[in-house]
């Protein structure tokens, strides 16, 4: 390992965003696309986090269409409009 890279300090760069639609994404993956699940991860209501997906555009699972997709479509409106 050349001398730079392992002296190097780590950047601001390396820190993720949680909030991120692909970190999001990516997570909603890990969690079974389950909302109620990833809100627990995230620490926050699951009406948060039908927010956050929707602000991103993230398609919700079936089961979770069923549950909160008529709040997930009316802020997924507004974020859009």
């Amino acid at each position: 390992m050349a001398r730079r890279e392992r002296d190097r300090k780590p950047d601001r760069e390396s820190v993720v965003d949680p909030t991120d639609g692909r970190v999001l994404e990516r997570n909603y993956d890990y969690a079974q696309k389950n909302v109620r699940l990833l809100s627990m991860w995230y620490d926050c209501e699951p009406k948060r986090m039908l927010e956050l997906l929707a602000e991103h555009d993230i398609e919700l699972s079936r089961n979770d269409e069923r549950q909160f997709g008529t709040y997930y479509r009316t802020v997924k409106r507004h974020a859009n409009g």
